[in-house]
């Protein structure tokens, strides 16, 4: 069913959610920012001076009284469950600033919340839209069959506090950042991760990981992928590598190049100029609710990489080869999640 979509509410306008602000006002001209929620009186009543909107300090009056048509959800995974509550209740779609939900316990929750009031969600693996991600993606024919896949980021300690706090955060790096590469490698292979091996360190945070290596084995055992994510470096940098029978690829998502590489011949490939994933993101969402489609990132997308995240966390404490839990079934029950 097509939708009028315009008015749009930010629940979240912290670091993250100012980038979604930014973008809806200086890029995205068809739709319009009226509503914002953010905790604390004096910086809601600052964003309201600044923004020219409305501003709530709690989501769930934003979400009763602002009459959007779409909601933009940057928080803290673990209000993901009552942010989409009430969403659904109210019949309001919503994007989801990814990780989908803190584990797959919430995340069962969030699909009986969409079962109960059908909503559109996506979940905003904003990865995807990387210039350099999507330039590899379309090379990938040229090496396949694709047999290894690694991806490495890194870059400095995080100042957001909430990130070390569990209870807010619902996890580290793992969850946080891993998530991009465990989405990614379904999206590029076809095949889902299931098992993983994983090793956590704490470096520069006290109550949750800021480094991690993972070995992730694909479905059928089609390839192999290592995943190592770090908050703790002086320089930052996010490499893919995948390597195929005839060949390999290179980019670095962070730095915006690519090539393939055949022999020892090195081909650069064209990128283009760096994409704001954000703005595709919102962009990709509202087309997607206009035109009646399904979502381009589902719920179901989402909980895959929480899924893998979970693996990874209970790998690390076992010491031993995991199995990724499916939710498969219970997401195939829970329209506009699948």
């Amino acid at each position: 069913m097509e939708r009028a979509i315009r008015r749009l509410g930010l629940i979240g306008l912290g670091k993250h959610g100012a980038r979604y602000a930014r973008h809806i006002r200086e890029d995205l001209p068809d739709v319009e920012l009226v509503a914002v929620a953010r905790r604390d009186p004096d910086k809601a009543a600052a964003a309201a001076r600044e923004l020219g909107v409305v501003a709530y300090t709690d989501y769930r009056t934003l979400i009763e009284r602002a009459e959007v048509d779409a909601l933009i959800a940057v928080v803290p995974p673990t209000l993901h469950v009552d942010v989409v509550r009430c969403a659904a209740r109210a019949g309001v779609p919503v994007l989801l600033e990814k990780p989908a939900a803190p584990n797959l316990a919430a995340g069962r929750e969030l699909l009986a919340a969409v079962r109960a009031h059908p909503i559109p969600v996506m979940v905003a693996q904003t990865l995807r839209y990387n210039a350099v991600v999507r330039t590899l993606q379309g090379a990938l024919p040229s090496i396949a069959p694709l047999r290894s896949l690694t991806f490495t980021q890194r870059f400095e300690p995080s100042p957001l506090g909430w990130l070390d706090d569990p209870a807010q955060s619902g996890g580290g790096i793992v969850l946080h950042t891993g998530v991009h590469a465990f989405d990614l490698l379904r999206v590029l292979t076809g095949h889902a991760p299931d098992a993983v091996t994983c090793q956590l360190q704490a470096v520069h945070t006290r109550r949750t990981e800021d480094n991690f290596v993972a070995t992730i084995r694909l479905a059928g055992g089609a390839a192999l992928a290592t995943v190592s994510c770090a908050r703790t470096a002086g320089g930052r940098n996010g490499h893919i590598e995948l390597s195929g029978e005839r060949g390999s690829l290179f980019g670095d998502h962070v730095l915006n190049y690519a090539e393939r590489v055949v022999g020892t011949t090195v081909e650069p490939l064209a990128v283009g100029i760096a994409t704001p994933t954000v703005r595709e993101v919102v962009r990709e969402f509202v087309a997607a609710l206009r035109s009646g489609a399904s979502m381009p990132i589902t719920l179901a997308d989402g909980l895959r990489a929480v899924a893998v995240a979970e693996a990874c966390y209970a790998a690390a404490r076992s010491g031993e080869m995991t199995a990724v839990e499916s939710l498969d079934d219970e997401m195939s029950t829970a329209r506009g999640a699948a």
